[in-house]
């Protein structure tokens, strides 16, 4: 009896671990598509207006930093004003949670 009491376990245990990994238990955030733009938001969108940018897809091992000084052959501007610029530019994303594979903007300084 206790083996099958241990074989249930390890069965059910099985399929919580697949049932989370394939559909997950976190119920899904329904995000209307237009949902009203705060003055914020319209803020961002007028300052990245202004920035001007170069766009380049994030391949094993970049970061910010290292794109911009790979662009610019050296750092043009200070570490915090570059990281605003690119936050700024993709509202969405923190500098340090890019993604492999994904492009963003990056800042250009170059006059």
């Amino acid at each position: 009896m206790k083996r099958l009491f241990l074989f249930l376990l390890v069965i059910f245990l099985c399929y919580i671990v697949y049932y989370d990994f394939q559909i997950g238990t976190l119920p899904a955030l329904s995000i209307s598509k237009n949902p009203p733009e705060s003055e914020k938001a319209l803020k961002i969108k007028e300052e990245s207006a202004s920035i001007p940018y170069f766009e380049v897809e994030i391949k094993q091992g970049d970061t910010v930093l290292t794109i911009i000084e790979r662009h610019h052959n050296g750092l043009p501007a200070s570490i915090e004003k570059i990281i605003k610029d690119f936050e700024v530019l993709n509202s969405d994303v923190k500098a340090e949670e890019i993604l492999l594979g994904e492009t963003y903007r990056f800042p250009n300084y170059e006059q």
